[in-house]
């Protein structure tokens, strides 16, 4: 299970250092570093922690669109596929079995890889005596932050899942059972914590660390954390610190917000920064939102006139256009709300579209954002998802009267004249609360966790309207969790000592 062994970390490590160095692909580098000999200074700490960072890059993770985004997007109530694609259909139309699972298993290895890269980097950088105080700080805190990213889809994911937090031998970790998913929570609470209390993390960063986490990063995790345990007192004590003493400022404009010349604005808590050119730094989330050019546009008739307008603007749809928003999202979002055209592209350049796409995401350039080979950042947290986050805490807590406030911080700029909420009761507040995430955080990954740790997955699912697949028809109570491949469990029988069902796909 921890696939990752030293000569391939040195590997990350190495490319790394050798980022647009052709001569990087034609050598062998494996096996030049010695572990016992590699964490001696400030510089090999910094290259250690930044080989963590190399899976989240990884197709399979947020590398392209069959990643994470396939398991946080798909299956939900805000997008889908626009064409029938095997990849997709298992969790688009829920007919997830435990060998037909999309693809759940490289991303279980991709995160079980950047959880023993995190245990490696923190074992060796706690035991060196050559590394700064302040740089073995900020290695453990972001080698903490990660290994708990990691946890946190995981457990989401596939609820009890094997744990560890310390360096071990690989035979050891591939033969580990299942952790209950409330211990392993309780684990990353103690070291998301550890984290401030430590100061193992700064407030901000300059420009060239743009993507590693701050500490407010950590307290955001660590909110949706208790958000999964309903631990609303700490979720509002951890939301209140984020918005009262971060830096971090709701931008004035919600489109301003996904600006690809400005991924690091204000409202911006935490993104992973790609750049383009960079050899098996490959990105096509972006390809997976974007149109396509046999799609478009609706009247074939205005193909070339279409094509010559892109051109002029150095334009092209050229994208998979895979993931649209969904008929029932589309019918539904308030016509009024000036988020909706940041969320649905309907024309373009006065061309209707075939299909409607998530616009805030789009980026037509093919000079600056080629197809494979975006710079774009991916956002990860912002702001007004802490808003919400506290709407819903302090509802929970002591109903509408002092929830309001956020949940009206984020409206201000949704609606002109401004329509705040008021005079509702605590369940009327909790709807208002669940429909504004969907319109305010449409396609940023945060949706159908939403919906099952509210417990609503299904009941929203059969609700909701498509229009290439039919996930009411096929989605179980079983489907709120992953299978555990069945390549894992080959390989790691132990995987169903707690649960021989294997989350209910065994049956």
């Amino acid at each position: 299970m921890k696939i990752l062994n030293y000569k391939n970390f040195c590997l990350l490590i190495l490319s790394v250092l050798c980022l647009g160095c052709e001569s990087f692909l034609e050598e062998e580098v494996r096996g030049i570093i010695d572990p016992s000999t590699f964490y001696q200074s400030d510089e090999e700490a910094v290259l250690a922690v930044n080989g963590i960072y190399l899976n989240l890059r990884q197709n399979g993770f947020y590398g392209n669109w069959q990643g994470i985004h396939t398991f946080t997007q798909l299956g939900a109530d805000v997008l889908e596929s626009s064409r029938q694609f095997g990849g997709n259909e298992p969790m688009q139309n829920y007919t997830l079995t435990q060998s037909n699972y999309s693809n759940a298993r490289q991303l279980w290895q991709l995160i079980y890889r950047m959880i023993g890269d995190a245990n490696s980097v923190i074992t060796n950088i706690e035991n060196s005596p050559n590394i700064s105080a302040a740089v073995k700080n900020q290695s453990i805190g972001e080698a903490l932050y990660l290994r708990s990213y990691g946890y946190y889809h995981l457990s989401n994911l596939w609820g009890d899942v094997p744990y560890y937090d310390e360096e071990i031998p690989i035979a050891d970790a591939a033969n580990l059972g299942r952790t209950p998913v409330n211990e392993i929570r309780s684990n990353l609470i103690s070291d998301l914590t550890r984290i401030e209390t430590e100061n193992l993390l700064p407030e901000t960063y300059g420009e060239s660390d743009f993507g590693r986490p701050t500490v407010w990063a950590a307290k955001t995790l660590l909110a949706k954390i208790y958000l999964w345990q309903e631990d609303w007192t700490n979720a509002r004590e951890e939301c209140l610190s984020i918005i009262n003493n971060s830096p971090h400022q709701l931008l004035a404009n919600y489109g301003d917000v996904f600006d690809v010349n400005n991924p690091f604005n204000e409202e911006i808590i935490w993104a992973i920064d790609f750049q383009k050119d960079v050899p098996g730094n490959a990105q096509d989330r972006t390809d997976g939102f974007n149109p396509r050019l046999r799609d478009e546009p609706k009247n074939p008739a205005d193909r070339g006139p279409l094509s010559e307008a892109l051109a002029a603007r150095n334009e092209e749809f050229n994208g998979y256009g895979l993931t649209v928003p969904i008929l029932s999202f589309i019918n539904e979002f308030p016509e009024n709300d000036l988020r909706r055209p940041h969320n649905i592209l309907s024309e373009y350049l006065g061309f209707e579209l075939t299909f409607q796409y998530l616009t805030k995401f789009t980026n037509f350039d093919f000079v600056n954002s080629p197809r494979g080979n975006h710079g774009e950042a991916t956002l990860v947290f912002r702001l007004a998802d802490v808003f919400l986050m506290l709407a819903e805490a302090e509802n929970e807590l002591n109903g509408p009267d002092n929830a309001y406030q956020y949940i009206n911080a984020v409206r201000e700029r949704a609606y002109d004249p401004a329509q705040p909420y008021s005079g509702l009761t605590q369940q009327e507040l909790r709807s208002a609360i669940r429909t504004e995430r969907k319109w305010e955080l449409a396609g940023e990954g945060h949706r159908r966790y939403d919906l099952i740790r509210w417990g609503i997955l299904l009941e929203t699912v059969k609700n909701s309207v498509y229009r290439t697949y039919d996930p009411g028809s096929n989605i179980q109570p079983h489907h709120v969790k992953l299978p555990i491949p069945e390549e894992e469990i080959i390989l790691n029988p132990a995987l169903l000592d707690s649960d021989p069902t294997n989350n209910g796909y065994g049956n």
